[in-house]
């Protein structure tokens, strides 16, 4: 790494070569911040330095590229080096859950942990990811009882995946902080992203506000993946219900069509908020097994119609979590193989945007199987249609073709 004279003023992103630090420190270097990326991952940073944008982001690869050439963005993976050479050092280790679904406080405490003592007085850390209500006033006492004058401040992240660099400088900011100094200081930094809205807000409004956005998501898709269950139970055409419910009726135009709810952060946040609230959350856990319970309800209503399909062969399309994205995290796809496993002579699995040694051929998985479903509807499986292959079943929950 090698630091600008004037970096002492710019960002450390600790987790920089992931899906938020990378499009975080980007940004941050195109708009004149020197931005060091700290990361474990020493190839994924090699990747970065030679201008390979690691994952789907849009204008990602021109970006990237132009903030390396412009000195304002480095790499490294010397922790000590990283948190001395910048004033604000955004954390993007956010709080998992484990396999309870209660938060796991291990990760970012090890991380804090192994990289307090280069902290310096003065400096600012910034929490990006979600996080459990009262972690950002838990690192402030750490810091505190350190006898380190480093101010936590939790800024939270709110992008859709792959529209990073564009999101960030056309939404509003919600930062939060322990003091006013500290405030003033975090509003200067993000206004170098963007003229929108700043909104201050004490520390735990933001961490859940950040929570309430992302649980309030998941249940409006657990009511439409609901609505749809509904409709199937009792041999209606969810679909022409829906068309019926939305067409020029403003008042609907929210509800989500049904599909796979999932990715990184819906269902984790969810249960995050359930901790949070002794467990008192009956509308989030009631969406968790909705959205959780719809890749096993295909599988029943398959077994259903075809009382043989342990003898056919299943084709799944699409196994990354959303359509046009190559992340994988926590994607119903896999469930549903593993459950069309347990009921099937074989599962055949295709995706556009995934290199795995597992996946088939779109012509394979096509030609091969007897059921089709279609998991994630990537825009390109337009292609495929369905009524020239009349002796195979699709299954199509969103409505696709």
């Amino acid at each position: 790494m090698t630091k600008d004279k004037n970096s002492k003023d710019g960002v450390t992103i600790i987790g920089g070569a992931g899906h938020i630090g990378l499009p975080f420190g980007v940004a941050f270097a195109l708009a004149g911040v020197p931005s060091v990326l700290f990361d474990i991952n020493a190839a994924g940073l090699d990747q970065i330095k030679s201008g390979i944008f690691p994952f789907k982001e849009k204008d990602g690869p021109e970006s990237l590229r132009e903030a390396l050439d412009s000195g304002l963005l480095t790499v490294t993976t010397n922790s000590e080096e990283a948190i001395r050479a910048s004033k604000y050092i955004v954390l993007v280790i956010g709080t998992p859950i484990d396999e309870y679904l209660n938060p796991d406080f291990r990760g970012i405490m090890k991380m804090i942990d192994g990289v307090a003592d280069y902290f310096e007085d003065g400096q600012i850390l910034i929490l990006r990811s979600t996080v459990y209500p009262g972690t950002s006033e838990r690192l402030q006492k750490y810091f505190n009882n350190k006898g380190k004058k480093v101010h936590v401040a939790f800024c939270p992240e709110r992008i859709v995946e792959g529209k990073a660099l564009e999101e960030l400088k056309s939404l509003p900011q919600i930062i939060s902080s322990f003091d006013k100094e500290t405030e003033v200081e975090v509003t200067k930094l993000f206004r170098k992203l963007t003229d929108r809205k700043i909104i201050p807000v004490e520390p735990v409004e933001a961490e859940l506000a950040k929570l309430f956005s992302n649980a309030w998501r998941y249940m409006t898709f657990a009511i439409g993946n609901q609505f749809y269950m509904i409709a199937k139970d009792h041999g209606l055409d969810y679909h022409n219900i829906y068309k019926a419910m939305t067409e020029d009726y403003p008042r609907n135009k929210d509800l989500p069509r049904p599909g796979f709810a999932a990715g990184p952060c819906l269902l984790k946040d969810t249960m995050q908020l359930a901790a949070f609230n002794n467990n008192n959350f009956f509308l989030g856990h009631a969406a968790m097994l909705v959205n959780e319970g719809l890749p096993n309800y295909i599988l029943q209503q398959l077994k259903e119609t075809n009382p043989d399909l342990s003898d056919k062969t299943v084709g799944i399309l699409g196994m990354t979590f959303k359509a046009e994205s190559d992340d994988i995290r926590d994607s119903l796809s896999y469930k549903l193989k593993k459950i069309a496993g347990a009921h099937s002579k074989e599962v055949l699995c295709h995706d556009y945007f995934l290199t795995d040694d597992e996946l088939h051929p779109l012509e394979y998985v096509v030609e091969n199987s007897d059921v089709i479903i279609l998991a994630t509807p990537h825009s390109a499986y337009k292609e495929i249609i369905p009524a020239n292959y009349p002796d195979k079943v699709f299954v199509d929950v969103w409505r696709f073709w």
